[in-house]
């Protein structure tokens, strides 16, 4: 098991912040390990909404079909699997009053992944790779929201 949590705020109203994240086909320009992530379907993106998403961490290719399983104001949940492994994102939202350019939001990122079959001897390995990853994250997702 893989686990990984960080907090931290963006200066962006939550209202943008949610609105942006709930599109999981985002993840392209905040995770810097997805290299692909397009909806399935065409209907608007809500609970059940399911995206296929291609990994590269480390020179290893990884594709996850993702779904929308919580999807309320202050929190989004998106859960994915394959063959190997249940991801699980986890994000939920507060509110800041900010650096006096309006409100803030405040973000816990979670990220959860779960392997299957002899894929579990890789925890270790992989919760190293996460750790390293976190910071990366917060960062490109921390500029992705203020450019949006």
């Amino acid at each position: 098991m893989v686990d990984v949590s960080r907090t931290f705020t963006v200066q962006r109203p939550p209202a943008e912040v949610v609105a942006y994240l709930r599109d999981f086909a985002n993840a392209v320009d905040w995770d810097p390990g997805t290299v692909r992530c397009e909806q399935i379907g065409a209907d608007p993106v809500g609970l059940g909404t399911k995206w296929h998403n291609t990994t590269k961490l480390y020179g290893v290719t990884t594709e996850l079909v993702y779904e929308l399983t919580r999807d309320d104001p202050d929190h989004l949940t998106f859960t994915g699997t394959n063959k190997t492994a249940t991801s699980v994102d986890d994000l939920s939202f507060g509110t800041s009053n900010g650096t006096g350019d309006g409100p803030a939001t405040i973000i816990t990122y979670h990220a959860h992944v779960e392997f299957n079959g002899a894929a579990r001897f890789a925890d270790t390995l992989v919760q190293f790779a996460f750790d390293r990853l976190a910071e990366p994250v917060e960062r490109q997702m921390t500029q992705a929201l203020t450019s949006i």
